[in-house]
């Protein structure tokens, strides 16, 4: 048994050891490798698939909800910010929140791979003349769509970033570049990808419409500074692909009976076979019924995000829901009984919580998986097998954002309708005259709108670059979000996430003094 442990300890320092020297020798996570410029179509694809698997891969597990805590719409639960206090820093805004941040470097970690590596087939692809509705076109276009979908949200969460080019590699390196070249490169894969993209592709990969609606979403959320904010072209690009969807009943969309709707533009593609599950059900579920029905209850879980009290109460009780709207319990689960059982708190009072236990209090429900419980006849019992599909653009997503842009264009009357479209839906069909939507002021409008927001899109990860690009961050979530409340600590510069500091020591053009503002 010496001898075991002996062993044990000398193999561990020879990790460490390997670890080390691997850390600092690892080149940073945004350098292009040039050594490799795609070209061939058929290496291209089996690159492309590659791309959509890693793309993929961050909306599964844990690190599919990080982009999801500390907004005024879904926070960590109470556990989890008593027992991991670096994690806790998302929702605090303390000095948790730093360059040293794992979860924020993993963050940023697993996007940039998937940037180069589309990169590499853009510069293959624009070297050489690509015919218009070609296989070749269709590959350009699939590759300058995911760069400009993951690069949209790297500069929304941390503002400057580098520019992956591998043409302009040399004169650009690896820094940090000025926001309005940042978002001119963006809005041309976009526009790329939209001239490029098929009007139809296999599920999971993107296609014309997709392109037209991240194109439109970069119009209205490119900061005001760039000069490149243009909310008519940002209805335009909506314009182009609106037609070509429809809205479906809303529990259709989380029936995983029915994926890919006439409503879906684009769904990350899962099942209950691993490895392509995403895991989201066994983070998000609740501890206490954990407790009673195990890992085979479908709706169990570690609670680390849950819906902040203005995201799930009634607009009597100070929050969002309005009587009759059949989004909330699609989106929220408020009953925990399962089987005839009605959990309590009981079993896992020894975590000590005081007032802040919130593992019954209501949950998100959109990804529950009912497959994996040990009552079907699946055999799967274990919601970590949860494989929904998950939305990542949607026609109700859309329509709001048009709504915003004709909004914006002081065509308030003609927003209001199409508002009134996505809420018929969520009356069945029928929208009460009291729940239609009137004419009001332009202002009005801009704060009744991200209300709406919340009842559509609850937890789909939209509400953080929702709350950025309309200057709400900060505002919102010191108001709505509990820890962000509790801790009074959050300023405008939280904002935006620290750089890395693994980045910077890696990366010889992202130096300390590039950090972003307020942090160390």
């Amino acid at each position: 048994m010496i001898r075991t442990i002996k062993f044990a300890v000398v193999a561990g320092c020879i990790i460490l050891s390997a670890s080390c020297s691997k850390f600092l020798d690892e080149p940073s996570v945004t350098k292009l490798d040039q050594d490799q410029v795609f070209s061939d179509p058929e290496l291209i694809e089996t690159s492309l698939k590659g791309i959509y698997s890693n793309w993929k891969a961050v909306r599964t597990d844990e690190q599919g909800l990080i982009m999801m805590m500390g907004t005024d719409e879904t926070q960590q639960g109470a556990f989890q910010m008593k027992s991991d206090p670096s994690k806790g820093g998302l929702d605090r805004f303390d000095g948790n929140l730093n360059s040293t941040q794992n979860h924020i470097t993993n963050q940023w970690n697993i996007r940039w791979p998937i940037v180069t590596e589309a990169a590499k087939i853009v510069r293959g692809m624009s070297a050489t003349t690509v015919t218009p509705g070609s296989r070749e076109a269709k590959l350009l276009g699939e590759a300058s769509f995911i760069r400009g979908f993951v690069d949209f949200q790297l500069a929304m969460y941390w503002g400057e970033i580098p520019i992956a080019d591998p043409a302009r590699a040399d004169q650009l390196g690896s820094g940090r570049q000025p926001l309005k070249d940042v978002w001119t490169f963006i809005i041309e894969d976009l526009q790329r990808a939209a001239d490029n993209c098929p009007k139809t592709n296999d599920p999971g990969r993107a296609t014309s419409g997709a392109a037209w609606a991240m194109l439109g979403k970069a119009y209205m959320s490119a900061p005001v500074a760039t000069g490149l904010r243009d909310f008519q072209k940002a209805a335009t690009c909506f314009e182009k692909m609106m037609g070509d969807y429809t809205l479906v009943p809303y529990q259709d969309l989380w029936d995983y009976n029915k994926p890919n709707t006439k409503e879906a533009i684009l769904e990350f593609q899962f099942s209950n076979v691993y490895p392509n599950n995403n895991k989201i059900q066994f983070q998000i579920g609740s501890r206490a019924v954990q407790a009673i029905g195990g890992d085979g209850c479908y709706y169990s879980g570690y609670d680390k995000i849950v819906p902040t009290q203005y995201a799930y109460s009634t607009v009597e009780n100070g929050g969002v829901w309005e009587a009759g709207d059949l989004r909330k319990d699609q989106a929220i689960r408020y009953d925990f009984t399962y089987y005839g059982q009605v959990p309590t708190l009981d079993p896992i009072l020894w975590e000590d919580l005081g007032n802040d236990y919130d593992e019954l209090l209501p949950h998100v429900k959109k990804y529950e998986d009912f497959r994996t419980d040990k009552h079907t006849d699946n055999k799967i019992n274990n919601m970590w097998n949860s494989g929904k599909n998950i939305p990542v653009l949607r026609l109700g997503d859309i329509k709001l954002c048009y709504a915003e842009c004709l909004n914006e264009l002081n065509r308030v009357g003609a927003a209001v309708n199409v508002v009134n479209e996505v809420r018929t839906r969520a009356w069945g069909g029928t929208l009460p005259a009291d729940k239609a939507w009137v004419a009001m002021s332009q202002d009005a409008f801009r704060t009744a709108i991200m209300d709406e927001r919340i009842r559509e899109l609850f937890a789909e990860d939209w509400r953080r670059i929702d709350l950025i690009r309309t200057g709400k961050y900060v505002e919102l979530v010191k108001a709505r979000n509990k820890w962000a409340k509790q801790n009074g600590s959050i300023q405008q510069f939280n904002t935006l996430f620290p750089i890395p500091d693994t980045e910077i020591k890696q990366n010889p053009d992202i130096n300390p003094e590039d950090q972003n503002p307020g942090y160390h």
